[in-house]
């Protein structure tokens, strides 16, 4: 494993564990198998743990393993305030203390404050004594650093850098977002106010691997190099110094090993000329299919009528970058082999998911827009068979 260091010195694992997404079994986290992938993990010099609040069960699980493993002084712990669920310094207070609980610690490594999306919020957060709280706890020991997540464009990522006296931060980076979001212009303007940047998204929620249309494939598959699509993916951001962690949500022992043997072998500025051009002719590919942006990321959700978003557009996507076959057959499982649909066509515009977007999508647009291609006569043929053969 190689690593990169923070703004003190620290070696941080190039590779980064993302705690999102762990194995799932009957709708919770299966924990046997988060450990053995965790513990794999640290074992090959993975020591940077990306978890949050909102995650649901991965604070927990993050706790327990480590305190299982002896192996908490083995890594660090990056976890997020969830801001906009506070409405004073009591609540601050209240929801560090249940964060510490579930981890099992009695310090937060790296501490972040969760989507801020914009200085006007980190102005209400300062009303609240934010700083104070803040520099209370990093006097104690029980936060180490102090940094924020963010989704948005590069403009306002650079003032909300400016805002603060922050340690470190975390954007959505990749060869398919190197001119939106914080984007390049972002990462660079952290780097040079000496902000290491913890890298999230870097393969776009599994998009610039999985289901990639035949002619970007051909386009890695031409090549002598012979680099699966994560790891073009990755190299491109490992080549970057301005990069210091890339997180990975990885859920199987096959994604964890490659990954790790990326990180073990990628070294700033390998990349050729020839090897860019390559992957900016990727993105005219992919950009050429993709419908809507998503990342699959699930901020939007729950949506108050039950649609699933994330899977709509996900179907929708494939519909024109795989095949209508496969838009529909995965529009159909999605939205219709459930107790309650999920279709688009619950959608009643009330806009509450677009207020939590990181990609500032219109989704109800867009929603409409999937409506109307996979909602066709094909499909509600199909959803009246199922709602009379299955039993749910």
């Amino acid at each position: 494993m190689q690593y990169r260091l923070d703004k003190y010195g620290n070696q941080l694992s190039a590779l980064g564990f993302g705690c999102m997404r762990f194995p799932q079994k009957m709708g919770r986290i299966d924990m046997e198998q988060t450990e053995q992938l965790l513990m794999a993990a640290i074992d090959g010099g993975v020591n940077y743990l990306d978890t949050a609040y909102i995650y649901p069960g991965s604070e927990a699980a993050v706790g327990e393993i480590l305190e299982k493993n002896n192996a908490r002084d083995r890594v660090y712990i990056a976890t997020k305030l969830p801001h906009y669920l506070i409405k004073n310094e009591e609540g601050l207070e209240k929801l560090f203390q249940e964060e510490l609980s579930r981890l099992r610690t009695d310090h937060i490594d790296y501490y972040l404050m969760h989507m801020l999306t914009d200085p006007a919020t980190w102005e209400r957060l300062k009303k609240m004594n934010i700083e104070g709280w803040l520099a209370e706890k990093k006097k104690s020991g029980a936060i180490r650093q102090v940094g924020f997540s963010y989704h948005g464009n590069s403009t306002v990522f650079c003032q909300l850098v400016d805002a603060y006296e922050w340690d470190f931060t975390q954007i959505q980076y990749n060869y398919l977002d190197e001119h939106s979001q914080a984007g390049r212009k972002g990462l660079q303007y952290a780097h040079e106010k000496g902000i290491p940047v913890i890298i999230m998204e870097p393969l776009r929620g599994g998009r610039l691997v999985n289901n990639l249309p035949g002619e970007a494939c051909k386009l890695f598959s031409d090549r002598m190099e012979n680099w699966s699509p994560a790891q073009w993916a990755l190299r491109w951001l490992w080549d970057q110094k301005e990069v210091t962690v890339v997180l990975s949500g990885m859920n199987s022992m096959e994604m964890l090993r490659e990954n790790m043997d990326i990180a073990s072998n990628t070294q700033i500025g390998q990349m050729t000329d020839e090897q860019q051009d390559l992957l900016r002719q990727v993105v005219g590919v992919l950009n050429a299919s993709v419908k809507v942006g998503c990342t699959g990321c699930s901020y939007c959700m729950p949506c108050p009528k039950g649609v699933d978003i994330p899977g709509t557009f996900s179907a929708y996507n494939r519909y024109y970058s795989d095949s209508k076959f496969v838009g529909l057959k995965e529009y159909f499982m999605c939205t219709t082999l459930r107790q309650n649909s999920a279709a688009a066509s619950q959608c009643i515009g009330c806009g509450k998911c677009e207020k939590h977007c990181p990609q500032n999508i219109p989704i109800r647009e867009k929603l409409q827009d999937a409506k109307k291609t996979l909602e066709n006569p094909i499909y509600r043929v199909a959803r009246k068979v199922a709602s009379k053969v299955v039993k749910y």
